[in-house]
C-alpha cells in the first residue's frame, strides 16, 4: 500500500506562522508535524510516499527530498493552483497504484497507530478514521454506529486518516473540491466504513493551538 500525505494548503488560520513556513514543516518539541507522520506511517510497514505540494512546496521538498533518510520513498504531485482536498488526491491519482492507498493529512499531530488500521471491506469506497468531536469543533462530521457510517452528524469528526479505493474518485473533475462531498456520498450509498480514535488528534489550525503543543 502507498501513502498519499496530503501537505499542499496554505494554513491560512495559522498566519503569521505559515508566511515562511508551510503547515508541515513546523516544529513541535523540536520535530516537524510531517517527520512525526512519516515515522508513523512507515512503523506501519509502509515505505512509498506519494506528496502534494502547492504553498511554499519547495521548503518541502528540500527538506524531505527522496525521503532516504527516513527509510521511505517519496515522490511528489505538484500543484499549480490549489485544488482542495479532493481536485490534490484526482492529481496525484497517477502517481498511485490501482490499489487501496492510504490518505494522511499532513498537519494533524496524533497517536494514531497505523498498524491498527482496519482494512477496507471489499464493498466499501473507504475507510476513515474518526475523532470524537473536540471542543473545540462547533460541528462534526459523521455519526457512526457498529463501524459503519450512514450518515452525517455531530458526534464524529473526519481525523485526516484513511483507506481510499481509487474507485471513489472515478467521476470525480480534475479541479478544486473538497473530497468531503465524495465521503458524504458513499456514506449515504452504505460504501463508507470506520473505526474511532480515542488517544492524541489535533488538527492545529491557530496560533493558540499550535503554542499548546510546541
Amino acid at each position: 500500500m502507498k501513502a498519499l500525505l496530503l501537505a499542499a494548503g496554505a494554513g491560512t488560520r495559522l498566519l503569521p506562522l505559515t508566511a515562511s513556513t508551510p503547515k508541515p514543516l513546523l516544529p513541535v518539541q523540536g520535530q516537524p508535524l510531517i517527520n512525526r507522520l512519516i515515522a508513523a506511517v512507515r512503523a506501519a510497514g509502509i515505505r512509498e510516499f506519494v506528496i502534494n505540494l502547492h504553498h511554499l512546496g519547495h521548503l518541502i521538498e528540500s527538506h524531505l527530498g527522496d525521503g532516504s533518510r527516513f527509510g521511505v520513498e517519496i515522490t511528489y504531485s505538484r500543484e499549480d493552483r490549489v485544488l482542495e482536498t479532493g481536485g490534490g488526491i484526482v492529481n496525484a491519482l497517477p502517481l498511485l497504484s490501482n490499489a487501496p492507498f492510504l490518505i494522511v493529512n499532513g498537519d494533524i499531530l496524533t497517536d494514531f497507530d497505523f498498524r491498527s488500521l482496519e482494512p477496507l471491506h471489499a464493498t466499501d469506497l473507504a475507510h476513515l478514521v474518526l475523532i470524537p468531536r473536540p471542543a473545540y469543533r462547533e460541528t462534526g462530521d459523521f455519526e457512526c454506529e457498529h463501524g459503519r457510517i450512514h450518515r452525517r452528524g455531530n458526534r464524529y469528526v473526519y481525523g485526516g486518516m484513511a483507506i481510499v479505493d481509487p474507485a471513489l474518485f472515478a467521476d470525480a473533475p480534475p479541479a478544486p473540491f473538497s473530497w468531503n462531498v465524495l465521503m458524504w456520498a458513499a456514506a449515504a450509498r452504505g460504501q463508507l466504513s470506520a473505526q474511532v480514535h480515542n488517544g492524541q488528534w489535533l488538527d492545529i489550525g491557530t496560533p493558540e493551538q499550535y503554542a499548546s503543543v510546541c
